[in-house]
């Protein structure tokens, strides 16, 4: 027998101890305080704003006009939306059209593809949550919004409900019930988002829009924010 087949056969041989799976549930509940909305809201943005992200606090009636006014800021005048959801809808129909052209995602990629990469600068997206421990945003690409809206428009646009931000990715994954399959509708890609697209070489030279948007816009929906 050689030492290695003496070496597996000890492997195989030791007995197999059974060991407690951990108790992730109490170490979370100890690991953050019960915060407020608000107080979600404010590390939040901290966070993402320390990533280079930009946000700004809007309400339900008003942040259609933030959206209008980020654009103009910055020059851009088309916008790829989602016509099939509610903020698509509206951007499209309240927009100036004279200043803002929406750009609707409603064809296979395969017969628009050139258009999407290369004049294409900016989308407007949902989130369904957020978590503020790492000021992170949660994406739920679906047909009306595919994840291509959010990596690959230079600017990208995300609405956010401030009372969907979470303490932690744990607290995020438990509360939307993502276990559940059935009902929780993962999809194939769940987009986790904490600023725009960086990378950085061997001589950490930290480098922006290398892998998708050079730039995250986050409109904060709510009093709390």
């Amino acid at each position: 027998m050689s030492a290695r087949d003496r070496i597996l056969a000890k492997l195989n041989a030791a007995p197999v101890l059974p060991k407690a799976a951990p108790d992730i549930a109490t170490w979370y509940a100890t690991h953050r305080s019960t915060e407020s909305t608000a107080e979600k809201a404010t590390r939040f943005r901290n966070c993402i704003e320390f990533a280079h992200a930009e946000v700004y606090a809007v309400s339900r009636a008003s942040w259609l006009q933030k959206l209008w006014e980020v654009l103009s800021a910055k020059q851009v005048g088309k916008l790829l939306v989602a016509p099939g959801t509610a903020h698509g809808a509206r951007a499209i129909a309240e927009l100036p059209s004279g200043e803002i052209e929406c750009k609707g995602y409603d064809n296979r990629i395969e017969d628009w593809k050139e258009e999407l990469f290369h004049d294409i600068p900016a989308s407007l997206t949902v989130a369904r949550s957020a978590i503020a421990e790492t000021g992170t945003l949660l994406l739920w690409p679906d047909a009306d919004e595919p994840r291509l809206m959010s990596l690959v428009p230079p600017l990208h646009i995300v609405l956010l409900d401030a009372s969907t931000i979470h303490n932690t990715f744990y607290e995020a994954m438990t509360a939307e019930g993502w276990s559940d399959t059935q009902t929780c509708g993962l999809p194939t890609n769940a987009l986790l988002i904490s600023g725009p697209s960086k990378t950085a070489d061997i001589q950490v030279t930290l480098a922006y829009g290398a892998h998708g948007p050079k730039e995250l816009v986050v409109l904060l929906i709510g009093d709390e924010a």
